[in-house]
């Protein structure tokens, strides 16, 4: 489960103290966008782990329903055609968002989903117990469901900077030339 620390040092942990989008008015453009880009990057890594529980879920679903069925073609047989199935599915409508950023600890998360259930079971699934199979998915889904809860917090936090970038383009106290001289590393015009 993926917990936050108050006062703690993570990336999460900074993005979702209370205090990360308390007086956004009061905070120059530039420190709204840069939480706003941390906040993110949070969310992609976070996208990124539920695609891997995704995966595991998607794989021992399918060896429990090949036993239901009495399937002779085993889950490495059919390993694209079960990680495709959910292509453009399984997230309710309008949970996901386009990412343009590629996820900061790939690998990390990667760890952290084998260790969940000792993962290097699940190379030969067909050869786990039923009970290990059950075992593996309410673990998986378990975590899963974690961090889709933290996924859609960081998004509401991500909406704020962003909502609030929006006002002051709105109200006229910023400007895409400001942007852009700036990006440049042109002075303050």
């Amino acid at each position: 489960m993926i917990e936050v620390r108050p006062g703690g040092r993570r990336r999460i942990d900074r993005v979702l103290a209370p205090d990360y989008v308390r007086d956004l008015s009061q905070l120059d453009l530039t420190e709204v966008r840069n939480r706003r880009d941390d906040a993110a990057q949070e969310e992609t890594d976070l996208s990124y782990l539920r695609r891997l529980l995704h995966g595991r879920i998607d794989i021992v679903r399918a060896e429990q329903k090949r036993r239901r069925e009495g399937g002779s073609s085993s889950v490495v047989e059919r390993l694209a055609e079960i990680l495709a199935g959910n292509i453009g599915g399984g997230a309710p409508s309008g949970a996901g968002r386009h990412q343009t950023l590629e996820p900061s600890r790939a690998e990390a998360h990667r760890r952290h989903v084998e260790a969940l259930v000792s993962d290097a079971d699940l190379s030969d699934v067909a050869s786990l117990p039923d009970e290990r199979l059950d075992l593996a998915l309410r673990t998986y889904v378990a975590e899963e469901e974690s961090v889709s809860q933290r996924r859609r917090e960081v998004q509401q936090v991500v909406d704020a900077l962003n909502d609030e970038i929006g006002a002051r383009y709105k109200a006229g106290s910023a400007s895409v030339d400001t942007l852009l001289a700036a990006e440049r590393g042109d002075e303050a015009s």
